[in-house]
């Protein structure tokens, strides 16, 4: 949990007034009562349509943020690496599951120890190579190593898409001592951002419909899966029609990003979410004509999506753009316009998980007062 002593060079304003303003920049900053907001009405949302919530702690990678969505109803979280689901585990948080195959053996057993450790633990699996090595390591009279099926709907980076071979593998994971065989995962990246949501309810439809005949083909062969788990922020409204999954893995609608806030989430094209995360840097130069540079480059956003927007700060009409690792580059719609040295511009980020990657905390705000710093503890590769 939150070390005191390793909290940044901002700790100092934690319960400061007005020390929203006054970060040292660049700041990850994370308004929590934006993002209680979203909590509170994504568990409305699921309870009414009967799912269950595992929610993505890729987005997020912290254990208060996981702390949280269980708090507010979710029976656990998913992680997309060993190193997160480690952190999470390390912190106290319960249902965690591994959406991504362990493969290696040093990896592996780094699993093995982990499920020791952990209560309610799971991974995902899509080859018999990786069963048999998750057998052996697992093999004794340890914890039994609960695992899901990854089927491949669409997307071809993960998972099995021959129903035969899913049932083979769901069988033999069935069978394998020191394995619990729990149910499937079938989960949809490229969809997510489709902009018009009947465009992506009709693509995305087709990939359910594939998914619902691997349940029924698992079924036929005495498999039924206990859990199909799934779905993203983008395709929650598809998925809650569909009454396919048991439970859903939607991550980003905590934070939200210019990439989900241009998608039309609903039918009806309303936004249900708030953007509750931002990041805050600060006018380095202002000598130049019609625009100004800031303290926050490619070192700051995720740069595989749009540009960051400015939600505040600057004149109506400024706009952002990259200028170098360590430099923003904010344009001025109105000649003669400027800001002031130091100034603080606000932006929300391009695409959240990757972006929470490259800092270190979130400055946790409530109106104008930064409440608390917590650490990404989950970031990084390994």
């Amino acid at each position: 949990m939150t070390q005191s002593h390793d909290l940044g060079p901002n700790q100092a304003l934690i319960g400061q007034p007005a020390s929203r303003c006054r970060l040292t920049t660049p700041a990850l900053v994370l308004d929590l009562d934006l993002l209680e907001r979203n909590l509170a009405t994504m568990v409305e949302q699921a309870g009414a349509a009967g799912l269950a919530l595992r929610s993505h702690a890729k987005t997020h990678k912290c254990t208060e943020i996981a702390g949280l969505q269980i708090a507010a109803g979710a029976l656990g979280v998913c992680a997309a690496t060993l190193l997160e689901a480690e952190i999470l585990v390390a912190g106290g948080i319960t249902g965690v599951l591994i959406t991504s195959p362990v493969i290696g053996e040093a990896k592996i057993q780094r699993l093995i120890d982990l499920n020791l450790r952990a209560e309610g633990l799971m991974v995902v699996l899509d080859n018999l190579i990786n069963l048999a090595d998750l057998v052996d390591a697992a093999a004794g009279p340890g914890k039994p190593l609960e695992v899901l099926v990854d089927v491949d709907v669409g997307m071809g980076r993960t998972g099995v898409r021959e129903a035969v071979r899913i049932v083979d593998l769901a069988r033999a994971a069935d069978r394998a001592q020191g394995l619990v065989y729990r149910g499937i995962q079938g989960y949809s990246g490229g969809v997510q951002h489709i902009t018009a949501f009947a465009e992506r309810s009709a693509t995305y439809g087709r990939q359910l419909d594939q998914l619902k005949a691997i349940v029924d083909a698992l079924g036929a062969e005495g498999l039924a899966p206990e859990l199909i788990t799934g779905g993203g922020t983008g395709t929650y409204f598809i998925d809650a029609g569909r009454s396919l999954f048991t439970e859903h893995q939607a991550g980003s609608y905590i934070f939200m990003d210019v990439q989900y806030n241009e998608v039309e989430l609903t039918e009806t094209g309303g936004m249900p979410y708030e953007t509750a995360l931002r990041v805050h840097c600060s006018v380095i130069s202002n000598n130049a004509s019609g625009f100004v540079t800031t303290d926050g480059g490619f070192k700051c956003f995720a740069t595989d999506g749009p540009f960051p927007q400015i939600i505040g700060g600057a004149p109506a009409g400024a706009t952002y753009k990259f200028f170098g690792d360590e430099f923003g580059r904010v344009d001025f719609a109105r000649p003669g316009q400027t800001l002031e040295l130091g100034a603080l511009v606000e932006l929300a980020t391009p695409h959240c998980d990757p972006t929470v990657n490259l800092h270190d905390y979130y400055h946790c705000v409530r109106g104008e007062e930064l409440v608390h710093i917590w650490p990404i503890a989950g970031r990084g590769v390994l």
